[in-house]
């Protein structure tokens, strides 16, 4: 068992490097790569944007993207940063394998966001990108 698991760690570290096309990205602790490359889940109400009210733009931890802007940003009470919309072109939506939720990533690195869901009539748009603080980085508008 332990073999298998040491073959698919060194599968899965060969894939990453090699799914990086040589780009240069951001540098991330263990943490944030749990969660941005394998596509982990920080505890619910532990991330630092979960009730900021800062005005600006959040980016992309690990390439710089700019992803979603404050006036989208809403208290939806699930323990995440919750967004109505995207800043356009700048979020790829892909069916998760268990067919029933929608994963989130930055369209410029691929990095794992969290998920978006519709239906549940929270705004107006209808929608909620459910996104770990850790998959973010804020820059506060200049005045």
């Amino acid at each position: 068992m332990i073999k298998i698991y040491l073959i698919n760690a060194i599968l899965y570290h060969l894939t990453y490097i090699n799914n990086m096309d040589n780009k240069k990205y951001n540098p991330l602790t263990p943490e944030e790569e749990d969660i941005i490359v394998r596509k982990g889940t920080e505890a619910p109400f532990s991330g630092e944007y979960v009730s900021s009210r800062g005005i600006g733009t959040y980016i992309c931890r690990r390439c710089n993207a700019e992803l979603y802007r404050t006036e989208d940003k809403f208290d939806s009470g699930c323990g995440w940063p919750s967004f109505d919309q995207e800043i356009e072109g700048a979020v790829k939506n892909t069916t998760d394998a268990d067919g029933v939720r929608t994963e989130i990533t930055c369209i410029n690195c691929g990095a794992h966001l969290g998920h978006v869901f519709t239906g549940e009539k929270l705004t107006k748009k209808d929608t909620r990108h459910c996104v770990n603080s850790l998959s973010l980085k804020f820059i506060e508008d200049e005045e």
